[in-house]
């Protein structure tokens, strides 16, 4: 099935959904039969499904609760049978689904169950029956009737499933392939595209043939066209439907304007490796090490990547500039308006975007202007005047759409008679119609400024600057979302399109296109420049930037800024001004001077209208000396990385600040006691400040912070008991790795607080101060023994997150009511010295993440929270004993490696379904039916892209169909009546070598199929982060076991295969097992089972009445079969029944 998946999103806007899948039926069709049957699929996989089962409804009206359940539905699936049209409720159900399929982008899977979709789509058969009645009911309200007819229209042309095509119309296979899609859909990632994806599938289709995926060469494909035309659109949609087939995947958005960044391209290559390889940590210190490194992780991967808007070929050569960078299938995708980029890089095919047609441009149109498909019979040949003169450019229509919106046709006749004065084939005066028509000024100029300065920076931030200027940016930020001329991103960071970005820096430009030192903003780099140089700026000029890198400094006088007495906004990084400040704008509202070169700010630099100060690597030893100005508009003040600033301004001049942000300001040994006076104080980020040992008591009265971030500031060792006084507004407090050796017990007494972090923290050293925890319980008994932690948390009803790893925590030092934190969500606890963890533990019924690694002296763990789903304990190399784990079905990710005195989990044989990953290499005291009884339970139905399970052993067990010596086995897939091949079961045995470096920075953990029948060949890589296990466990033997889906390899009965498996680089693979995963039906259920060539069945089942066929054999009987010499031609392919093999079944409704 190819599903409509571009409707999909990632983006943190998107509805928090309450359910997974929404079952829109009709009942005396399907209610009693497939609809059960779906239904329980559904919910067995742990899909969250919502199925009415009010079977008689009354009213013309659909009920509150199903208009709720709907919105609040991730997918739709609607079954469309005979009687659906008949059914008034069913008809309400589907447009209000297809309402959520535009405005909350739910993604809509429609099922033809004995009914033709071109009868849904048509209104035939019996869909022409019920609309026959339906128009005699409801003759005067016929435009309830075209709502259901649009409906069922636009729902037949989704993609979804025929039950008379599909699995030759066995319903159990159906309902099967149905779960699995869904299941799918639910677990993908996808870009959002946009909100109305009108004439995308076509594209999409265009560009598929020149992808040829599935094919192993390495393909590079490019999307040219002009601006506008919807490449970056196209792209995304290309992605969501292709991604899955492809082992790394990354789309790197912007390149063009990333490019401009300082280091820009190595920022690039840093997504690009830190997309496909799964992990954060990536460094790379220039262009060149970044390319050696994407040759390295990326050769021997099949990707997908999507270069956006390139418009240099050095941005090409910096990630992409040859294929022989990318492993066998991959396919790398390049938007530009640059053709001949693509020329350069000799790609394999060019898609040229078209322009929409006259059908799609009206329905594009129509659902901007009207908020439907087609527009009213009123504003018809106004409507058409709009298409002919678009042109077919997808951003022109939803522009003048969006601006054409609720407006009268007396507006509209005036905007079509202003159009006819812009020549067509000029995009930006196009979209300057939407610029213009905005309601004042002030909402102009925050456009402009927006465009020229602001792209990528925080809303908030720039709304509070833009309000300085008297622009009242709050509601009109909002009315160019409105308008479609802004929109925010991920982090509330301001986003505008390039079109619409040059757009308004040509409108700056128009106004004296010869003269820039009369235009009103300065954004060209050579134009700020010459002008500076010059001293040609005039009264004209408001806004000004000019960068360069730290490796180049410039020099001009201030007497270039003498004319400019109306300069807001100033952005000069790296650049030296020599001369009188005071030649400078006293208008300035944002400026932002990185390395700013004085020691001391100027005093006769007047800075009192400015909002925001920016003087991030600095050469600042005081901000200000001996000046009397007053800045009472200061909100934001950041001068990280200022490594000789020694002390903070006195903040009794900076009475409104909001924000200050002093990272890695090296030298800084004080802040002043006047930071206490700050009444609008929300956040102080100190992080790095090494030379800092304490804030002014007066600071811990702030009743307004919010975030205080001390980490590494390695000196600060004391917090006082007045810190409980902000506990009405402090919600972050970072200290790792702080000289803090006691909290004071008033932290208590921050009701609001959600995360504290105290990691590295190491408390009392004292060997002969009595223990923490009875210090906890006596303080008076020990008064002079300093603690880390109260006695009791108590009171931290908020927190969500707790951090206390590496704090030297002994004994029975963690609190005794820890399970008191309700809220937490986050638990770390690693390299710690307790030797046990407070019963109360397993009362944090919201805890997920716990981590307890590096615990040396942990002896046991008596409970855990039973919604846990993240345990990492390795390296407890004293715990003996857990919990019975039977009941923990949210657990996901359990890493117990190198507890080499653990002998067994109890229940955990009992908890395989849920779980991606298990790692227990080096446990070297588990017993041997643990180890067996966890191998042989590995779900069979368990596919995907997980890690497994791994464990210390030696020998492939031997249920395991074929086995080899060495990391290769050979096999022919056999001949079984009634069942498809799902996947296969791989085991490999193998030992990490004595020289441990060797493993180091190069995973390469992978499984490779080659089929010699079709001549194929695959390599799928799993993630990697079990390395620094690898180097920490014992040499010696360990097994890893896994299942991969048969999705990617298309085995088949008869196919002569070779299976590889590599654990990484200097890993010796001496063992490897495959055994193959079959599904049949049987009594319409769905049963999967491992073979052997043992001729009983080990069955696993739960219920009486589930199929039970019992072994007639030992785990230790037989060995499994030798693929030595495999595809010899003395031995014969076999045809077996089911019946020839041993079954080992899962059984699924």
């Amino acid at each position: 099935m190819a599903a409509s998946t571009f409707l999909s999103s990632s983006s943190s806007s998107h509805p928090s959904w309450t359910y997974d899948v929404f079952l829109s039926f009709r009942g005396e069709d399907t209610r009693k039969n497939f609809i059960d049957h779906l239904y329980f699929a559904l919910r067995d996989t742990g899909i969250n499904t919502f199925r009415d089962d009010n079977e008689l409804r009354r009213g013309e009206d659909i009920t509150s609760e199903l208009l709720s359940a709907i919105q609040r539905s991730k997918i739709s699936v609607i079954v469309f049978s005979s009687n659906y049209a008949a059914s008034r409720w069913c008809l309400e159900e589907l447009v209000k689904i297809m309402e959520c399929r535009r405005t909350v982008r739910q993604l809509v899977l429609p099922i033809f169950y004995d009914v033709e979709p071109s009868d849904v789509r048509n209104q035939t058969g019996s869909f022409a029956k019920a609309f026959s009645e339906h128009e005699k009911r409801y003759l005067l309200d016929i435009d309830k009737v075209l709502r259901w007819r649009r409906a069922l229209i636009e729902a037949a042309n989704l993609s979804g499933w025929d039950l008379r095509n599909t699995a030759n119309r066995h319903e159990a296979k159906f309902i099967r392939k149905i779960v699995k899609e869904v299941s799918r859909e639910l677990n993908s990632t996808y870009l959002y595209v946009t909100l109305y994806p009108v004439g995308i599938d076509s594209r999409v289709q265009d560009i598929t043939s020149l992808l040829r995926v599935g094919t192993n060469d390495v393909r590079i494909v490019g999307i040219w066209g002009m601006g506008g035309m919807g490449k970056t659109t196209i792209s995304k949609a290309i992605y969501n439907q292709f991604f899955h087939n492809f082992e790394g995947k990354s789309f790197l958005a912007n390149i063009r304007e990333t490019s401009k960044q300082p280091d820009g391209q190595v920022r690039l290559q840093v997504q690009l490796l830190s997309d496909i390889l799964k992990t954060g940590k990536i460094e790379v210190n220039n262009v060149d090490r970044g390319i050696i490194m994407i040759q390295e992780r990326l050769r021997n991967r099949r990707v997908l990547v999507i270069l956006d808007d390139v418009d240099q070929l050095e941005q090409l050569n910096a990630i992409a500039r040859s294929r022989d960078w990318f492993g066998p299938g991959s396919r790398i995708i390049i938007t530009t308006r640059n053709e001949e980029l693509l020329k350069a890089l000799e790609v394999d095919g060019v898609y040229t975007t078209k322009e929409m047609s006259e059908n799609e441009s009206m329905e594009l149109f129509s659902w901007h202007a009207f908020r439907n498909s087609y527009p009213t019979e009123d504003f018809m040949d106004l409507s058409r005047s709009v298409i002919a003169y678009s042109k077919g450019l997808p951003l022109a229509l939803e522009v003048l759409g969006s601006f054409l919106f609720t407006r009268s046709m007396r507006e509209w006749k005036s905007t079509l008679e202003k159009l006819k004065r812009i020549p067509h084939d000029q995009i930006q005066k196009k979209l300057r119609i939407s610029f213009d028509a905005l309601r004042d000024n002030t909402e102009k100029d925050i456009f402009l400024d927006i465009s020229c300065f602001f792209i990528g920076m925080d809303k908030n931030y720039v709304i509070q600057i833009l309000d300085a200027c008297g622009f009242f940016a709050e509601i009109g930020i909002s009315v160019l979302i409105q308008r479609c001329l802004l929109s925010i991103g991920e982090r509330n960071k301001l986003i505008m399109h390039d079109l619409l970005r040059d757009m308004g820096r040509e409108i700056v430009r128009d106004e004296y296109p010869k003269m820039p030192g009369k235009c009103s903003r300065l954004w060209l780099h050579e134009d700020a420049l010459d002008i500076l140089a010059k001293h040609e700026g005039t009264e004209a000029v408001e806004g000004l930037t000019l960068k360069f890198s730290r490796l180049r400094e410039v020099n001009f006088s201030t007497r270039a800024f003498i004319r400019m007495r109306r300069l807001r906004l100033l952005q000069l990084d790296h650049v030296q001004l020599t001369g009188d400040y005071e030649h400078l704008s006293k208008e300035l509202r944002w400026l932002r001077w990185h390395g700013f070169p004085q020691k001391f700010m100027p005093n006769n630099f007047c800075l009192r209208n400015l909002v925001a100060i920016d003087l991030r690597y600095s050469n600042l030893r005081q901000v200000w000396k001996n000046s009397e100005q007053l800045f009472e508009k200061l909100k934001f003040l950041n001068l990280s990385h200022s490594h000789y600033l020694t002390q903070t301004p006195n903040f009794a001049r900076l009475p409104n600040l909001e924000k200050l942000i002093l990272k890695d300001c090296t030298s800084l040994f004080e802040v002043h006691q006047s930071i206490g006076d700050l009444n609008n104080l929300v956040l102080v980020n100190l992080k790095d400040c090494r030379s800092l040992k304490s804030m002014p008591r007066s600071f811990y009265r702030l009743k307004s912070l919010q975030t205080f971030i001390l980490s590494g500031c390695s000196k600060f060792d004391n917090l006082p008991d007045e810190m409980g006084e902000m506990g009405e507004s402090l919600t972050t407090f970072l200290a790792d790795n702080t000289a803090i050796r006691q909290v004071p017990w008033t932290i208590v007494q921050l009701k609001n607080l959600k995360h504290l972090s105290l990691c590295g923290c190491k408390g009392s050293l004292s060997k002969s101060l009595p223990s923490l925890f009875w210090s906890w319980i006596s303080p008076w008994k020990s008064p002079k023994s300093l603690n880390l932690l109260p006695a009791s948390l108590n009171g931290l009803n908020a927190l969500t997150k707790l951090c206390l790893g590496d704090c030297n925590l002994p004994g029975d030092a963690i609190p005794y009511d820890l399970g008191s934190l309700r809220s937490l969500q986050y638990l770390d606890l690693e390299n710690n010295h307790f030797h046990c963890l407070p019963s109360s533990l397993g009362g944090l019924l919201k805890l997920e993440n716990l981590l307890l690694n590096g615990c040396t002296k942990l002896r046991s763990i008596s409970d855990l929270p039973p919604n846990l789903d993240f345990l990492n304990a390795t390296n407890c190399t004293a715990l003996e004993r857990m919990p019975n784990m039977s009941n923990m079905s949210n657990m996901k990710f359990l890493s117990l490696s190198n507890c080499k005195k653990l002998e067994e989990i109890p229940g955990l044989n009992k908890l395989l379904v849920p779980f991606i990953d298990i790692q227990m290499l080096g446990c070297s005291n588990l017993t041997n039916n643990f180890k067996q009884s966890i191998l042989q339970e590995w779900p069979l139905s368990t596919f995907g892209v997980h890690l497994g399970i791994w464990l210390p052993g030696n020998d492939i067990p031997n249920w395991f169909t074929y086995s080899d010596e060495g990391p290769t086995v050979c096999f022919e897939v056999p001949h079984i009546i009634d069942s498809n091949i799902e996947g296969f079961t791989v085991c490999i045995a193998f030992s990490v070598p004595p020289d441990k470096k060797a493993v180091i920075g190069f995973p390469n953990n992978s499984i490779k199929v080659v089929n010699n029948t079709k001549n194929t060949t695959e390599i799928v890589f799993t993630p990697i982060n079990i390395y620094r296990t690898l180097i920490a466990c014992d040499e010696g033997d360990h097994l890893w076991q896994t299942n991969f889906t048969n999705r990617k390899f298309n085995l088949e009965a008869g196919d002569k295969v070779v299976v590889t498996a590599s654990v990484g680089y200097g890993v010796i693979v001496k063992k490897i097992g495959v055994r193959l995963i079959h599904c049949r039906v049987i009594d319409e259920k769905m049963i999967y089972y491992a073979s052997t060539f043992i001729k009983d069945a080990i069955v696993v089942t739960e219920d009486e009445d589930q199929v039970a066929v019992k072994s007639k054999r030992g785990l230790g009987d037989d060995i499994a079969e030798s693929s030595h010499g495999c595809f010899d031609h003395e031995r014969e392919a076999k045809r077996l029944r089911c019946d020839d093999y041993s079954e080992r079944i899962i059984e699924e409704d």
